[in-house]
């Protein structure tokens, strides 16, 4: 069969069943090969960027690999934001994109790029195809290497000939590989860690994004229940233990929840699960080690010792480590040190009754609106996104979506459509982003009312880049420059314009009535929450320990 129509079958085989991207002049045939395939969905987006964001949202939802396509040039250089996006994250994405003709590449033919160049530091892997039967293996290893492993995204470019190439295809099922045994040495190590954790005293547990891809949410309460030990978790790792559960102490790191931070500050044996210990977690390195037993559990041996030296290290798979970390029978050593825990969340739990229309008071009372439906949220990045994590509930694995590692503006919107798309009405997706993220990919408004998809968008609007105001105040002595939306941006209008209902609201009961509306309507919905300049507390200070905070006046 042709190229083009080889590639359809074995994107099928592979599982996929929704694709994002755009058209362009080399990828056409492919979408021409789409035309009569009833079993794959092809969304057109507003935008590349946004196809890979969404294809990223997709996967996160789903643990499936997200599928986007684009054509060669700026198409292909489109992707880039969000394949680095996904990269970072460790989510598992294949990008297919067109390319100029075999016989012309490297004479600067018309929309003709180097994107693997381009892509290399930023992809799992990447391949250029020039042999017609290599296309189809060639796939396969693709979606391979994304989802095995360390997930993460992989780039296919394919010259525009080997589409309409005569390729043999034989169909293949996939079959999901299974970790292999632990040898004797890595038992050793195990048992090693296991009895640190069973020593001692205050012991706690940080749970990374790598726990909810692993699938080990189960596995990780089991081992907190198993020894008492307390469990925060990392942006990523939010919904990884249910923040209902009575161990879940709460988000940490720059922004973290003060007991959280408190708690692995005063620890002697960190467990870190499925985390890369990054610099908006740690804060200073020397003074977060100090007195503190770490063991690493991950994945990818590269991330053992990259950034926090580890007295133990254990790389492979999380639910068997998990397993054999549980052997030995627990001391009931930590009876005085949840204790503690306990009254450093009463000491510092948010007062929400303030009077006021805040995104704190905002995000608990959606928390409280959604407990126990099927709901999941996906944010912008910047001081929005630190209030949701502080202030949601998030209760299941996969069901927060928000870019950690490369903190992207302009994520949030995309991906809660990729993953409503994945979701269809089972579950709905309510969208957190601010007014600077919204002027980046709020286009994509035009994709959620083309297709009907009920995603809630809350746009906070305070007429700033918080976040950087925020830096401007804590390190640049209160010297605001670029910072400040003035002209203002009528987001409701903008919203309508593409066939959206929109409401903007200035009190606690006008969101109230709002987002009350909102959960009930069918379609998408956006409301616009006037607000005025404000600081995310808590926020740890420059060069100092987790639980040294900075004071705002």
């Amino acid at each position: 069969m042709r190229g083009a129509k080889a590639v359809v079958e074995c994107l099928k085989e592979q599982g996929v069943d929704t694709i994002f991207g755009y058209p362009g002049g080399m990828n056409l045939p492919l979408y021409d090969a789409l035309y009569d395939e009833r079993n794959i969905r092809q969304i057109v987006t507003s935008h590349e960027q946004c196809a890979a964001h969404a294809a990223d949202g997709y996967a996160r939802a789903t643990g499936k690999v997200g599928v986007c396509l684009a054509t060669s040039g700026p198409g292909a250089t489109n992707l880039v934001t969000g394949i680095a996006t996904a990269f970072m994250d460790s989510i598992p994405m294949v990008a297919i994109t067109g390319q100029v003709d075999t016989g012309l590449l490297g004479r600067d033919a018309f929309q003709e790029t180097d994107i693997l160049g381009i892509t290399m530091p930023v992809t799992k892997h990447n391949f250029k195809v020039k042999d017609a039967a290599k296309l189809i293996p060639t796939l396969r290893e693709a979606f391979d290497i994304a989802r095995s492993g360390r997930p993460g995204p992989v780039l296919v470019d394919i010259p525009r000939d080997l589409f309409f190439a005569d390729v043999k295809y034989e169909s293949c099922i996939y079959e999901e590989k299974t970790p292999g045994k632990p040898d004797a040495d890595f038992l050793i190590c195990a048992a090693e860690a296991a009895e640190a954790i069973r020593q001692a005293r205050k012991p706690v547990i940080i749970a990374g994004g790598g726990v909810i891809y692993a699938g080990a949410s189960k596995e990780l309460a089991a081992l907190a229940e198993h020894y008492g030990i307390p469990v925060v978790q990392t942006l990523m790792g939010l919904g990884s233990l249910p923040q209902s559960h009575p161990l879940c102490v709460g988000f940490a790191g720059m922004h973290g929840h003060k007991a959280a931070n408190h708690a692995i500050a005063e620890s002697d044996v960190v467990i870190a699960l499925g985390s890369r210990f990054g610099d908006r977690q740690t804060g200073n390195v020397v003074k977060y080690m100090k007195g503190t037993t770490f063991i690493h559990v991950d994945i990818d041996p590269a991330e053992i010792d990259k950034n926090i030296p580890s007295s133990i290290g254990l790389a492979g798979d999380m639910k068997t480590i998990l397993h054999l970390l549980m052997k030995p029978e627990s001391l009931h050593h930590t009876e005085e040190w949840l204790k503690s825990i306990r009254q450093w969340r009463t000491k510092y739990a948010y007062d929400y009754d303030a009077g006021d229309l805040s995104v704190p008071w905002a995000m608990h009372h959606v928390a409280l609106a959604t407990a126990g439906k099927p709901y999941s949220f996906a944010t912008d990045v910047g001081q929005h996104q630190m209030w949701a994590a502080l202030h949601l509930r998030i209760e299941e694995p996969r069901s927060w979506l928000t870019s950690g590692g490369l903190g992207t503006m302009g994520f949030g919107l995309p991906a809660a459509m990729g993953a409503q798309v994945a979701y269809s009405r089972s579950r709905r997706v309510i969208h957190i982003a601010g007014d600077g993220g919204m002027r980046m990919t709020g286009n994509e408004l035009y994709t959620i009312a083309r297709l009907k998809l009920p995603v809630i968008s809350l746009v906070m609007d305070n007429c700033a880049l918080g976040m950087i105001r925020q830096l401007q105040k804590v390190m640049y002595k209160e010297r605001y420059i670029a910072c400040e939306l003035a002209h203002p941006m009528d987001f409701v209008t903008y919203a309508k314009s593409f066939g959206i209902e929109a409401e903007a609201v200035q009190t606690q009961e006008e969101f109230i009535r709002a987002f009350s509306r909102a959960m009930q309507a069918d379609g998408p919905r956006v409301i616009v929450l006037k607000l005025a300049k404000s600081f995310v507390e808590p926020m740890i200070k420059g060069g100092a320990r987790l639980n040294e905070f900075v004071e705002f006046k």
